[in-house]
């Protein structure tokens, strides 16, 4: 979480200068992006909200995605940039947020179910110009993988408020 914290005070201190929020939904990285940008004080003039969204149980009551939203996204490919972005804008949408940012993964030490590899994520920024991207680790370690996710997650997020 440390090396987590650095960054995320940078996030909020730019969220803060412009008077910005965001919503985070996160899956392998299990809630550990918003726990460093809750780490800031006075997060809660720019934090609206987040959820570890782990199943699709979660995905349908906590981001109000419907089955057949899902399958569409999914068509392609189930852990892809295409989902991860629908995430995000549904999550953009639903909490009147600047930015929000969106994590799917598998951290291992297995794959996904889907058969994508251990030490894959896909990651989303959306707000007002949406991007994803993949990070692969290499790693079937699942620790290490969440917290390279998470990383990840929040560099490319202060990479593109710059």
């Amino acid at each position: 979480m440390q090396d987590l914290l650095p960054i995320a005070e940078r996030i909020g201190a730019l969220l803060k200068s412009r008077g910005e929020t965001v919503a985070v939904s996160e899956s392998s990285t299990g809630g550990l992006m918003s726990a460093a940008l809750l780490s800031v004080p006075g997060a809660s003039a720019y934090y609206l909200g987040g959820a570890v969204v782990y199943t699709q149980k979660a995905r349908r009551v906590l981001i109000d995605l419907s089955d057949e939203a899902i399958v569409e996204a999914r068509a392609q490919k189930p852990l892809s940039e295409p989902f991860v972005r629908l995430l995000g804008r549904s999550l953009r949408e639903q909490f009147s947020c600047t930015w929000a940012l969106a994590e799917i993964g598998a951290t291992g030490p297995a794959g996904s179910r889907y058969g994508d590899p251990a030490g894959t994520s896909c990651i989303a920024l959306v707000g007002p110009a949406e991007h994803s991207f993949t990070v692969q680790t290499g790693n079937d370690d699942r620790v290490s993988n969440m917290r390279a996710f998470a990383k990840a997650g929040l560099e490319y997020f202060l990479q593109n408020l710059q």
